[in-house]
């Protein structure tokens, strides 16, 4: 796979002309200018779509043998498909949640081409589109097994998810408050 000049500065962190002044000096390797003039920049380390890593969540320990249960079906999915499994992660937390420890670690590894998660759900709650342009522009991709059937039963999903992230939000605000009003009680305790 192939990228433009431009993508190349992007990448690297530096602006156009330095990107160009490197393609004249002959510092990036295997870059060569196409028949339209534009600087064609190969990617150094082709991506193997087939090495995947396989994503599973729950929201809750209570769902632990759910968990369980998802990680090994997704492993039945890739053996089936013919990928080469290189990492599978297990993960109980809120979809909701955009700090989750193990997720961020595989999104930063560089050892998968293709995530394969059961449902969109599973990866995040929001955003999910965000994160598949984020990770196909990298040249890897995001394997869904289940998708929904239906745009009516996507958007339900997408209700649902907001109702129960506004409630997550109202009662962690509410017992914020109570947490404050406690401290204050004892410091006039004291």
């Amino acid at each position: 796979m192939n990228r433009k000049l431009k993508d190349y500065a992007d990448e690297h962190g530096v602006v156009y002309r330095t990107a160009w002044n490197r393609f004249k000096k002959g510092k990036i390797p295997g870059a060569y200018m196409d028949d339209t003039g534009h600087i064609i920049v190969p990617f150094k380390n082709p991506i193997d779509l087939t090495k995947v890593a396989i994503y599973a969540r729950v929201s809750s320990s209570q769902n632990k043998k759910n968990l369980l249960l998802q990680s090994a079906r997704l492993k039945e999915y890739a053996i089936a498909k013919g990928y080469q499994i290189v990492v599978i992660v297990e993960e109980i937390g809120s979809g909701v949640n955009d700090n989750r420890g193990k997720l961020k670690k595989l999104l930063l590894s560089e050892k998968w081409g293709t995530l394969i998660v059961e449902h969109k759900d599973r990866l995040t709650r929001f955003g999910f589109n965000y994160l598949d342009i984020m990770i196909g522009k990298n040249g890897r991709k995001i394997e869904v097994v289940n998708l929904a059937e239906d745009e009516q039963s996507d958007l339900i999903h997408d209700l649902m998810a907001v109702i129960y992230s506004f409630g997550a939000k109202l009662y962690g605000l509410r017992r914020s408050k109570r947490k404050t009003e406690s401290i204050t009680r004892e410091l006039k305790n004291d």
